[in-house]
């Protein structure tokens, strides 16, 4: 029996099978391809999501963040016995100021007060206050002016760890106490353990 020889494919045939291989290649890569590109977008949010939260914190604590610390109240004057006579009438702060005066760390008071006289010009006396740890009201620790000295203070202020003022007086007794007729500027800071006054040369006038 003759052998019958395979029939050979068409040019047809073989344009379509041709056609077909690179369409299926393509196929067989797609899903590759899509799976790749969502596990680098994938990669991307999570890599947001970690660098994100991680910022916000750090910012929420941030340890060169600091709080500033509260200042002391200056001593109060209500209700202070100041070491003044006045007889019937109270004893009456006219002019007050605050600041550390020895350096540590808590503010004083300085008060001037004179009794409250219906007639006349009362002479003033100069008080700095401080509050203690085991008292609970402010006290009395130093008079810089006495009200002895008859004298009325003006310009009164604290500053830089001083105390000024200007001081008017009187050049002899038969001067009547209406019209003080001298003024001297002076200026008190803590030296230790005590307040020294200074007062510039020249500074006397009438």
């Amino acid at each position: 029996m003759q052998a019958i020889p395979p029939a050979q494919p068409s040019q047809e045939t073989l344009l379509v099978q041709q056609s077909a291989v690179p369409e299926l290649a393509h196929a067989q890569t797609r899903p590759l391809h899509w799976l790749a590109t969502a596990t680098a977008v994938a990669g991307v949010v999570a890599l947001s999501s970690v660098v994100q939260p991680g910022s916000a914190t750090a910012a929420q604590t941030d340890p060169h963040t600091r709080t500033a610390p509260a200042l002391a109240a200056p001593p109060s004057t209500a209700g202070v016995d100041f070491p003044l006579e006045c007889g019937p009438v109270k004893a009456v702060v006219v002019k007050k100021a605050t600041g550390d005066l020895d350096g540590d760390g808590r503010p004083e008071t300085v008060a001037v007060v004179h009794c409250d006289a219906p007639m006349g010009t009362p002479p003033d006396g100069v008080y700095v206050l401080t509050r203690s740890a085991d008292r609970a009201r402010p006290r009395v620790i130093a008079t810089l002016v006495e009200p002895g000295e008859r004298l009325t203070v003006t310009d009164f202020a604290v500053h830089a760890r001083a105390v000024s003022a200007t001081l008017l007086g009187y050049s002899s007794d038969a001067v009547p106490s209406c019209c003080p007729d001298t003024k001297t500027p002076a200026t008190w800071q803590w030296k230790g353990n005590a307040f020294l006054r200074s007062t510039p040369a020249g500074a006397h006038s009438v």
